[in-house]
């Protein structure tokens, strides 16, 4: 079945339709990643958005649940060169094909990824939809320009509190649509990890006294989250050791006083360097995001850059002068990606230790 994408500046690119016939509107955004198609899927940073992968080839070696970084996929629909139709992998349970019919997500395939994804760095991150109707694009464009991604947050966090049972540390970690990895991370280096949803109260977190506190990545544009920035200024008051990583790195700094836009196109693959400023060291980082924190207003006082951008010089990173708590924007925990920056847990953990003692 034919599938079209129409772009909100009139392009339009003609393909096959893949997985569901939905017609849907949703941001459309680029993935350099060359492997890790599933953990990308069900990343709830995507929520929101539809993703296309530079990478020609997907769906190679299958769908293996156990890779899944959340309980479903959240992008709103896919975007590929090539589906392979036959996966080869002993660890196979689905194609993504099923995949995709599985969960009712609509893509479109047998496009020039290539041209779009050059488009979409020459004029920035546009709304596209996705349908298997032929229509004229001056028909829907202003329905596309239309689409905002909103309250993602809301939608992709856990509804109640769960925990991860262990013997060290007991770290809070706050859901605005965190990968399961990051708790997994946590786990391994033997803490108790105590999951809330992204609403909770400062006050119910500091009650259960918890050793540390992770603010998790999460989908959409931080300054809509007004409510969790609020209760995230009570967690900068109090003295409990905080590691934050991508949205939870921008509310941060917004807590604190300084600002974000957003990017042209933003960061998304696995294969982002990102500088070390205080031992100069490049590590090769995970990267999902498409705001960014505005050094520019950040308050020396309050805070200094710890990591940058060895592409375009934008934030990596932030310390918090006097304060127990230090941010990334990139991904430690990585999955799909690079395992280069996974000693930040183990400075998380330090930070832990030092605090009790």
């Amino acid at each position: 079945m034919k599938a079209f994408l129409i772009l909100e500046d009139g392009t339009v690119f003609e393909g096959v339709s893949i997985g569901s016939t939905r017609e849907i509107i949703s941001e459309i955004v680029f993935n350099t990643s060359m492997t890790g198609y599933l953990e990308v899927l069900t990343d709830p940073s995507y929520a929101g958005q539809a993703v296309v992968m530079t990478y020609p080839l997907i769906g190679n070696y299958g769908i293996c649940y156990e890779d899944m970084e959340s309980l479903r996929p959240w992008p709103d629909g896919y975007i590929v060169r090539e589906l392979s139709r036959m996966p080869s992998n002993f660890r196979s349970e689905a194609s993504i094909q099923e995949f995709l019919v599985k969960h009712d997500i609509p893509g479109i395939c047998g496009i020039d990824t290539r041209a779009l994804t050059k488009l979409l760095r020459e004029k920035g991150t546009m709304n596209g939809m996705i349908t298997t109707k032929e229509c004229a694009a001056v028909e829907v464009v202003d329905r596309i320009r239309a689409y905002r991604c909103e309250k993602v947050v809301d939608k992709v966090s856990c509804k109640e509190k769960k925990v991860l049972d262990n013997t060290g540390f007991h770290v809070a970690l706050l859901d605005l649509g965190a990968k399961d990895n990051i708790a997994r991370s946590l786990h391994k280096r033997g803490c108790k990890v105590t999951i809330y949803p992204a609403f909770t109260t400062a006050e119910e977190i500091l009650a259960s006294e918890p050793d540390g506190i992770m603010l998790s990545n999460g989908p959409g544009d931080p300054k809509e989250c007004v409510t969790i920035i609020e209760e995230i200024k009570k967690l900068y008051r109090s003295s409990v050791p905080i590691f934050a990583i991508c949205l939870g790195h921008q509310l941060m700094a917004l807590a604190a006083g300084a600002d974000t836009y957003k990017m042209k196109y933003g960061h998304r693959g696995g294969n982002h360097p990102v500088k070390d400023l205080e031992t100069g060291r490049v590590y090769i980082s995970s990267q999902n995001h498409g705001y960014v924190v505005d050094v520019e207003n950040l308050d020396s006082n309050v805070a200094e850059q710890s990591f940058i951008n060895v592409n375009d010089g934008t934030n990596e990173g932030l310390h918090y002068l006097g304060k127990n708590i230090f941010t990334v924007q990139f991904h430690p925990e990585a999955c799909p990606g690079p395992q280069d920056s996974g000693f930040l847990f183990d400075r998380f953990i330090k930070m832990m230790e030092v605090a009790h003692a």
